[in-house]
């Protein structure tokens, strides 16, 4: 009898600890809310394929820094086929011959996995650019159209102390962001009146923004008849061009 009782309280011993080595094993902070923080070191890999064009006379005098253009093409020509972005803008002109006053940079858009402009990545290629050739920062412009009149907008307003002018073509922004950031920054807009893809008052809300607050060096030109092509007059006109290249870049206040 006296070793049938001894077995019983071994075995509510047992049950015992063994609930207490499970409690033991729970999470720490089960049943509560902790304060916690992650920090971790990611590396991220940007691609992006471009056209680079440097002019037939450079590198004649090694003393020489050149401007930079960068062109953001539209939707359509967004892939992995560069010859696509010969299409319109700077880099058909230099595909019919036209040696362009600046280094020019065409990036190209990924359609995968997403279609569009990443700043991130814009900026690690400019970065590379600007590191790698004779180039001038204070004299560094950014011109896009469609897509990349979005882009250019949102590039710009993103980083307003990169460009010495900008010139978007039939594109939109954010009005109050890009107001705010780009107030100090020589601005020629373009859009075509009748453009049935990318309404006007995308432009005119930025340029209405812009004035608002304050802006003195913002140019707006409609075209009346043009429909979306509004980039091809604008780029055909080398009074853009003499345009981008009489501003350098502000110094900060």
């Amino acid at each position: 009898m006296t070793k049938r009782r001894y077995g019983v309280g071994a075995l509510v011993a047992l049950l015992a600890l063994g609930g207490g080595l499970a409690r033991a094993q729970e999470p720490a902070g089960v049943g509560q809310q902790r304060p916690l923080a992650l920090e971790k070191s990611v590396t991220k890999v940007l691609k992006a394929g471009y056209l680079l064009y440097l002019p037939k006379d450079y590198g004649k005098d090694p003393a020489k820094k050149w401007p930079v253009m960068v062109f953001l093409h539209g939707s359509g020509e967004s892939g992995a086929d560069l010859e696509k972005v010969k299409v319109h803008g700077p880099p058909k002109l230099i595909a019919q011959g036209q040696d362009l006053p600046f280094i020019v940079v065409s990036p190209q858009a990924p359609v995968f996995p997403r279609r569009g402009w990443d700043v991130e990545t814009l900026n690690a290629l400019l970065d590379d650019v600007l590191a790698k050739y004779a180039t001038d920062t204070d004299r560094v412009y950014l011109t896009g159209l469609s897509m990349g009149g979005y882009g250019t907008w949102a590039w710009a307003t993103a980083n307003p102390e990169r460009f010495a002018a900008i010139a978007p073509i039939c594109g939109g922004g954010q009005p109050r962001q890009g107001a705010r950031a780009l107030k100090n920054t020589p601005i020629w807009v373009f859009h075509g009146a009748k453009d049935p893809t990318v309404p006007i008052q995308e432009s005119q809300d930025m340029v209405d923004a812009l004035k608002k607050a304050g802006a003195t060096e913002v140019k707006f030109t409609i075209y009346p008849e043009a429909q979306h092509d509004s980039w091809t007059q604008t780029y055909d006109n080398p009074e853009l061009f003499t345009w981008l290249l009489a501003h350098t870049r502000k110094k900060p206040q």
